[in-house]
């Protein structure tokens, strides 16, 4: 997957609750700055590039959502516009990087719909640029907190599977309680899964692969798909990621883990 060239805009930065795209992405739509726990991930608005802004801007009204926590989602419903038919089923991918890997996931499987989030600017913008360039009409774009999306937004047993590779490791011992597979997120993303739906994980920290064994494995509502009780090889549809790439250059090891929701 090749790194975008585009210059950055040279447009002014937007007041800190000021959207720099009207009809784009909010910047903080739930207010989350008044939530008061321990937060997995930090935003990044970053530099866009022209052709991510424009993505942004022409785009988010059809395939992106903020997640503000203020209604439940009708996951058929927002697959149906401009998917012939809708989709057979519906995963929820938690954070995507520049979405190279979930757009390419989303060109391999037309009847899987994917509900990406995460609160990186340049990256919604570059998924949704890459939706639009190949015809990916199977792609929503959410904006903000996860943890919100699972606790407020998705129906119960409303997804058919959930992927988080590659979250932030958090290698330093004083942040490893910031890691996001914890028993607890375990607890709330279970509600809105379908028995029988695939949560996926993969990691290249060695350290934090052993620890999502552990708390999944210690889960009520998840039974391990290895038949050894251990990680999983990687399937094929999971493309490799930009991250991936980066840690299989430093010579870590990345491990699979696919747990069925019971």
């Amino acid at each position: 997957m090749s790194e975008s060239f585009e210059h950055p805009t040279s447009e002014p930065p937007a007041r800190p609750n000021e959207p720099r795209f009207p009809d784009g992405p909010k910047p903080d739509p739930a207010g989350s700055h008044h939530e008061h726990r321990i937060r997995s991930f930090q935003p990044r608005r970053g530099r866009v590039t022209t052709a991510q802004g424009d993505a942004l801007q022409r785009l988010w009204p059809q395939w992106g959502l903020d997640v503000d926590g203020q209604r439940v989602l009708d996951l058929p419903a927002l697959f149906e516009q401009e998917s012939a038919g809708g989709v057979e089923r519906i995963v929820l991918e938690i954070g995507f990087g520049m979405g190279e890997a979930t757009a390419q996931m989303a060109a391999q499987d037309s009847a899987t719909g994917i509900l990406a989030v995460d609160v990186h600017t340049p990256g919604q913008g570059n998924l949704l640029n890459l939706a639009d360039k190949n015809g990916l009409t199977n792609v929503r774009v959410a904006n903000g907190d996860a943890i919100i999306l699972l606790r407020s937004m998705l129906p119960a047993a409303s997804l058919d599977g959930v992927r988080v590779y590659f979250p932030d490791p958090w290698p330093k011992k004083r942040h490893v309680k910031r890691r996001l597979i914890q028993p607890e997120f375990l607890s709330l993303v279970a509600g809105p899964m379908k028995p029988g739906a695939i949560l996926h994980c993969a990691t290249d920290w060695e350290d934090y692969a052993e620890q999502m064994l552990d708390v999944l494995s210690a889960h009520p509502d998840f039974e391990n798909t290895a038949a050894d009780g251990g990680y999983a090889p990687r399937p094929d549809f999971r493309p490799l990621t930009r991250f991936e790439g980066k840690g299989l250059d430093k010579s870590h090891v990345v491990h699979d883990l696919l747990f069925r929701r019971k």
